[in-house]
């Protein structure tokens, strides 16, 4: 289904940008801006979706947010002068990972070749390539960067988006 959005929810739109991602006014009043299933598109590209995001706490079902994330074809627009791709936080994959993760995999920790030890659980992150640091998906922390830093195999980043997917192609 597609919204046109009111001011008043652009400016929510924009409170939980700065919120998650610490930008101010991303959406300007001039843009237009709909939401068409779950995709936030400004002046007709999409931006952002809504990724439903299961927090089984102390197992209750049930318990989910929605977390607004940036697409990836919006934070290589502008080559690597985007807001995002400078300002999220990034876990770099060796050249091995790459495939798998362009797939959908999620992000396993021998995989990894560098990351922030100030990534906290549960951050959104942009994952990028070594070689050539563009990035291949957007992801969620499984665990923080000191917690992640320790571990040397299992599943580190949660691939909520990359390149290719369904929400790339809208």
């Amino acid at each position: 289904m597609k919204k046109h959005l009111s001011n008043s929810e652009v400016k929510e739109i924009n409170l939980q940008l700065h919120n998650l991602y610490k930008s101010e006014n991303f959406i300007d009043k001039k843009d237009v801006v709909i939401l068409e299933d779950e995709i936030v598109k400004i002046n007709n590209k999409a931006a952002f979706f809504y990724y439903t995001a299961n927090n089984n706490n102390n197992g209750v079902e049930g318990n989910t947010a929605k977390i607004i994330v940036p697409i990836l074809k919006m934070v290589l627009e502008n080559n690597l002068d985007n807001y995002f791709y400078k300002n999220l936080k990034k876990v770099t994959v060796d050249m091995g990972a790459v495939k798998f993760v362009v797939s959908g995999a999620d992000v396993m920790r021998p995989g990894i070749v560098n990351f922030d030890d100030r990534i906290l659980k549960e951050e959104i992150v942009l994952i990028v390539d070594i070689n050539h640091k563009k990035p291949l998906a957007v992801g969620k922390m499984m665990f923080s960067g000191d917690e992640a830093k320790a571990l040397s195999s299992g599943k580190v980043v949660k691939n909520v988006h990359y390149v290719g997917d369904g929400v790339w192609k809208k």
